[in-house]
């Protein structure tokens, strides 16, 4: 079962007895616990118990389960980190009486839903009660999702925020977000917020909101770099100084954008077009387009000393010939200095 199809479920209040959520990606996971919660238990939250499989046996929470509620007509039990399911079980000082679950889960109580959740990248799909839970629970893979589908997943926050992203917004959440679902959904709901219900999120205004992090400021100091603008690097550096960013992180950073525009500009010389070159090296489209825009405004010679001085700059720190700080604005300075 995917996350929208549990969604939908819960929302049309068809809510199976027992559910198991496993997948690293705690977006997903957070989401469906609370829909679940305010479905449930909309003015009652008493009916309602948490557990650390790791501390408490499971025997005691099927318990629970099978208690009926003194309040309401519903009971939702939360159970994080059935370890038993996992090739490698995590070493307690109890013993889990498995078959209490496995019992369980073929003949469930009508009154109570049980919350499965293993934050775990993967299950021992061998065992007997993984089979189990599989074949009597719902499962609900809870993946990080794939770059490629990243688009699909700003269309639908937007969609639910009554806005709409163009098509150059897009571009920008997704070089400077990646898949990071709950950064993603606060800089869209930023968005949602300025530009008001049935409101148009356009590029400007998407740079213009957009949290700083590492990968859009990297993009502004390049920026800077090809404007000649110290003043604007230095004011950038101080920021991300500010937010505990570490000179060494942001050299490899710049590194990365330099040798993409190097190797876009490389590529363009050898007769390929932008969309040959995103295919060849596989990097982000947005990424490859800005790369092949910035790639004119430099000669091959400036490129290769440009990073050339990334390098250096990198060893200096690292050798401690250099404070980082004096360092990297050293660097700045070598950056803005002609062909």
């Amino acid at each position: 079962m995917s996350y929208f199809d549990v969604l939908k479920q819960v929302k049309n209040n068809q809510i199976s007895p027992v559910y198991l959520l496993y997948g690293t990606e705690s977006y997903f996971i957070q989401n469906i616990r609370k829909q679940m919660t305010q479905t449930l238990l909309p003015d009652d939250e008493e009916n309602s118990s948490t557990y650390d499989l790791e501390e408490t046996p499971i025997e005691d929470v099927i318990n629970d389960v099978e208690t009926y509620p003194f309040f309401g007509e519903k009971k939702l039990i939360i159970a994080n980190n059935p370890t038993f399911l996992q090739a490698r079980p995590a070493s307690l000082p109890f013993e889990h009486r498995i078959d209490s679950l496995e019992t369980y889960v073929q003949n469930p109580v009508d009154y109570s839903v049980l919350l499965l959740i293993a934050p775990y990248e993967k299950l021992d799909q061998r065992k007997r009660i993984t089979k189990t839970v599989r074949k009597y629970a719902q499962v609900v893979e809870c993946h990080p999702i794939k770059d490629r589908d990243l688009t699909r997943w700003i269309k639908n926050l937007a969609t639910h925020l009554n806005i709409t992203i163009a098509h150059e917004a897009i571009e920008v959440f997704e070089a400077n977000l990646t898949t990071n679902l709950h950064l993603l959904q606060n800089e869209i709901a930023k968005c949602a917020q300025y530009v008001g219900s049935d409101g148009i999120v356009t590029k400007d205004i998407a740079e213009k909101l957009l949290s700083h992090t590492p990968t859009s400021s990297a993009l502004q100091l390049v920026d800077a770099v090809i404007e000649h603008n110290l003043h604007k690097a230095i004011s950038i550096y101080k920021n991300l100084e500010k937010m505990n960013e570490e000179p060494i992180a942001l050299i490899a950073l710049l590194a990365f954008q330099f040798r993409m525009i190097l190797r876009v500009k490389l590529l363009k010389q050898k007769g390929y077009n932008e969309f040959q070159i995103q295919k060849k090296v596989g990097g982000h489209p947005y990424v490859i387009k800005i790369a092949y825009q910035r790639e004119r405004r430099f000669s091959v010679e400036k490129l290769e000393a440009v990073i050339n001085a990334l390098t250096v700059a990198d060893a200096r720190i690292k050798q401690g010939r250099l404070a980082k700080d004096i360092a990297f604005e050293l660097l700045l300075f070598d950056l803005m200095q002609p062909a």
